[in-house]
């Protein structure tokens, strides 16, 4: 009996040591990743950023962001713009909702000016995000960038193909100092300025595409018509 008690006593003792050990090489691996992970975050930011400037397949997201995007601004209160002095972010619903921080790339794309804003919202399964990228008179779409976590292959994924983001090309944003830009059902497009037409079978992907577009860009409302 005295020797089970032992020989449990081992066995316990030898799977705490064992736990205490994996966890501190999962937390060492964790932690020397991380850097690594972060980095790629942040390049994989940049290039949907850029591909809403519609360059896209880029090889060095770094060099090419720095080429065409001159300015990393936040939004004050009044519409104008202040240089970001913090770190670049990759989580702009979050920039919003906890920091009230609302990003404005500034850009260049042959000697014109563009301004490239985050949207983000739901769609049927989960979240979709993206940029908008605008003309210098903030008005006019110049490109766009969706993506999304999980919305069904075919149907609402479209958002991410380049046939649906062209479609935002060349459309106006504002009517009457509101966001008039929207995606509207499946051939039921009847303002072709500011209306685009949703996809077919993604209804409601379409329709979060929509509410993405009006409630994101109406919070820079007083930066697109100063």
């Amino acid at each position: 009996m005295k020797m089970n008690t032992n020989s449990n006593s081992y066995t316990i003792i030898y799977a705490s040591v064992m736990v205490i050990i994996v966890a501190f090489l999962l937390a060492f691996v964790s932690s020397s990743l991380k850097a690594t992970q972060d980095k790629n975050v942040q390049l994989d930011t940049k290039k949907q950023i850029l591909a809403a400037l519609n360059i896209k397949n880029v090889e060095d997201a770094d060099a090419e962001y720095k080429k065409y995007v001159k300015g990393d601004m936040l939004m004050n209160a009044d519409g104008t713009l202040t240089e970001n002095t913090g770190d670049f972010a990759t989580n702009y619903e979050k920039e919003a909702k906890e920091k009230k921080r609302l990003h404005v790339f500034v850009c260049e794309v042959d000697g014109q000016t563009k301004y490239v804003v985050p949207v983000y919202g739901v769609g049927l399964w989960g979240a979709i995000w993206g940029y908008v990228a605008l003309n210098e008179d903030k008005d006019t779409v110049y490109g766009t960038y969706f993506s999304h976590a999980s919305e069904t292959p075919g149907l609402g994924a479209e958002i991410a193909t380049d046939w649906f983001q062209q479609e935002f090309v060349g459309k106006k944003t504002l009517a009457n100092d509101s966001v008039a830009l929207s995606v509207v059902k499946h051939g039921k497009v009847e303002k072709a300025d500011y209306q685009v037409d949703g996809i077919s079978g993604g209804t409601i992907t379409s329709v979060g595409v929509d509410t993405m577009l009006k409630k994101c860009l109406k919070e820079y409302v007083k930066f697109l018509t100063k």
